[in-house]
């Protein structure tokens, strides 16, 4: 005899309007169905209506942590859509704030996965220290959240060299206190008997149900956009992917904790690298009715692919976007069998499921 309860889509410990219909044989979960919708705004169709500049800022508008490499992933689509190369500079600050975003976060993340298994002080260390990356998206943007740094032919905004000092002190200041995060998320006692052995993907479903970023590099598949030839910059800034091998939740985790890492080591020889010249190139005509383009970059939660297509005037004839989220929550539903009703929260948190981006 089995229960059927529904998780979300309001829930003390998720941030998303995750919405989880579960069968339980009394505390342990047996099957889960989504149930998708909860907040969908229809914004690929709305976009008929605007031009392919205009439409940059509602896909910066899809989610808010993900803002920046939404409007990053699109503007390259159109780019190839149009044929047309951004100057190099542009290319490197492009990359610079994607890390910074990635950056800001995992952090959210760390803090909110915190306050998912009671660690209420760890969740507040967590974005106290993001708050300085967030300072710096505010200092040369303007904007904390919504960057609008990002334009079709380059970037609207550049670094200037006291932008680039502070830059760097902040990192500087920031990666020893990641450290001291590291100690609780990775050797804390506690954690690990609540995350090591939870919530297990193993490496050939990981890649058989389609799971993306830190969800399939945590169960040891060697798989992220920036090593592809598409984003050859990041090979020039001597990239190297974080992959675990052990499937669940605490994997996902170092994952996340190690990746800040790297993203400090990026954001540092993007700088280091950051040529002269022009930030962007004027743009003229309209796309050829009938061009297609595929753009995907790599999101802190995973890969996202934009796909554009133009009809001859400055509106697209169409935009298909295919979120991180969207491609995890197979992977979620194959994580939850087997679990505590009570370890729910954590590992649909693993997934980090951002509902904004899923159902636009």
């Amino acid at each position: 005899m089995t229960t059927v309860i529904p998780f979300g889509p309001q829930h003390p410990v998720l941030p998303e309007p995750v919405q989880l219909k579960l069968e339980l044989d009394n505390d342990v979960v047996v099957g889960a169905l989504p149930s998708l919708g909860y907040v969908h705004r229809g914004l690929e169709k709305f976009v008929d209506t605007k031009d392919y500049n205009q439409t940059l800022y509602i896909c910066e508008r899809i989610c808010g942590i993900c803002s920046a490499i939404h409007s990053i992933t699109y503007a390259r689509a159109v780019e190839q859509l149009m044929n047309v190369e951004i100057p190099e500079r542009a290319e490197y600050l492009r990359v610079i704030w994607s890390e910074l975003a990635r950056v800001q976060s995992h952090l959210l993340w760390l803090g909110l996965f915190a306050d998912g298994f009671g660690f209420e002080s760890l969740f507040m260390e967590c974005w106290k220290y993001r708050e300085a990356v967030m300072d710096i998206m505010e200092m040369t943007t303007g904007n904390r959240v919504i960057t609008s740094m990002c334009k079709v032919g380059g970037t609207s905004k550049d670094l200037s060299k006291e932008h680039i000092n502070i830059i760097l002190k902040a990192i500087d200041d920031l990666e020893p206190q990641v450290k001291n995060l590291e100690k609780v998320f990775v050797n804390n006692y506690t954690v690990k008997k609540r995350l090591v052995g939870l919530g297990t993907l193993p490496k050939q479903l990981a890649y058989d149900v389609g799971a993306v970023g830190p969800t399939l590099r945590g169960s040891g598949v060697h798989f992220d956009i920036r090593e592809s030839p598409s984003w050859s910059i990041y090979k020039d800034l001597n990239f190297k992917a974080v992959v675990e091998n052990d499937g669940d939740c605490y994997a996902r985790t170092k994952v996340r904790i190690y990746e800040l890492y790297e993203c400090f080591k990026l954001i540092r020889n993007a700088i280091s690298k950051l040529p002269e010249g022009e930030i962007s190139i004027q743009i003229k005509g309209s796309p050829t009715a009938g061009a297609e383009a595929i753009s995907r970059s790599e999101q802190p939660r995973g890969e996202v692919v934009y796909y554009v297509k133009g009809n001859g005037t400055k509106n697209l004839e169409r935009l298909k976007i295919r979120t991180p989220t969207f491609a995890n929550i197979p992977a979620l539903l194959q994580m939850l069998p087997g679990i505590k009703l009570a370890d729910v929260p954590v590992v649909v948190l693993t997934v980090d499921p951002c509902i904004s981006c899923t159902e636009r």
